[in-house]
């Protein structure tokens, strides 16, 4: 049986998922930031939840990796009200922070190839984003093809993750 809080988990991670995605593609900057913003609380939330999860179950690298990417996305969701290029500080902070959490969430082998493989990528990109920037890059959050082709490796991540914890309250 599925935990509420499990539950809580995989709503904010789709959440999440669906609203920061969408948010990237919009073209009016008030619904852009409101998008960004409801994602933001549910991946924060969501993060939350899965530290205290994996830190119940012993896996402490996975619980710190969870903490750390929740640091990141409240970098994030700090700058979401500045607008774009405004929040670019905050977004090299952030998106630094998501990759590293990524890693560590992934480093150990808690969750399937895949899912490991689509947050590695997803950091990559996010790594390499966020040196551009601070080497001067004018890229901003929604700069294609970086850093938006991180994007969808990490919404895929979202879903990985989501599909695990849907699996184990089974």
């Amino acid at each position: 049986m599925r935990s509420t809080s499990d539950t809580i988990a995989a709503i904010g991670l789709a959440v999440g998922g669906a609203l920061g995605m969408l948010g990237t593609f919009v073209a009016s900057d008030a619904l852009r930031e409101t998008l960004w913003t409801i994602d933001g609380v549910g991946v924060v939330v969501a993060a939350a939840i899965l530290t205290m999860k994996y830190q119940r179950l012993g896996n402490d690298l996975v619980a710190a990796g969870f903490l750390t990417f929740l640091a990141g996305e409240s970098l994030l969701l700090a700058g979401n009200a500045a607008g774009l290029q405004a929040s670019v500080s905050s977004y090299v902070g952030g998106i630094s922070l998501w990759a590293a959490g990524l890693v560590m969430v992934s480093a150990q082998a808690t969750f399937a190839l895949w899912m490991r493989l689509t947050a590695f990528v997803s950091a990559l990109v996010f790594v390499v984003s966020a040196a551009m920037i601070l080497w001067g890059a004018p890229l901003l959050p929604t700069s294609a093809p970086l850093p938006a082709a991180g994007y969808p490796f990490l919404v895929l991540t979202f879903i990985g993750w989501i599909w695990t914890i849907a699996k184990s309250g089974r």
